[in-house]
């Protein structure tokens, strides 16, 4: 398993320990999955934020994992197309669903691997092109960042 960039583990460092932990376990079943993907690293206002793509392009980004002040996020960027017989995913928009994962339990539901698993698919298909080496890519985001006040453990 790929170890996660110092950048990344600074980012989460404002969250709380249990957030943290939620998150990395997302991270490690998207990678499971896809370990050849490549990671798109965001330290957003809101949020810190992981888009995974076959390519180094968002746009070609098959899912993501969001940590939020309290929760986190398992999203598929074309979560609308996904076939989900549990209704495990939430969201009304045209293209993006989520899962909100509150332990690392509910990534060992098989309704949840399988949702990884077709993304996975779709991301593959997004881009048949040789894919670019596996790699963690920093992306700058400005702005006022909206972070846990103080670290809760």
């Amino acid at each position: 398993m790929r170890r996660p960039p110092a950048a990344l583990r600074t980012f989460l460092e404002p969250y709380d320990r249990a957030i943290s932990r939620l998150f990395f376990a997302a991270r490690e079943a998207v990678l499971v999955a896809a370990p050849g993907a490549t990671e798109l690293i965001y330290d957003a206002y809101n949020a810190v934020t992981v888009a995974y793509s076959f390519t180094d392009r968002l746009q070609e980004a098959f899912c993501h994992v969001a940590a939020y002040r309290e929760h986190v996020n398992l999203g598929f960027n074309r979560g609308a197309g996904l076939a989900d017989p549990e209704r495990l995913l939430a969201g009304t928009g045209t293209s993006i669903r989520h899962i909100r994962i509150a332990t690392v339990g509910d990534l060992r539901r098989p309704g949840v691997r399988s949702l990884v698993r077709a993304a996975v698919k779709q991301g593959r298909s997004l881009n048949p092109r040789a894919p670019v080496a596996p790699r963690s890519i920093v992306k700058a985001v400005n702005g006022r960042k909206r972070r846990p006040s103080s670290v809760k453990r």
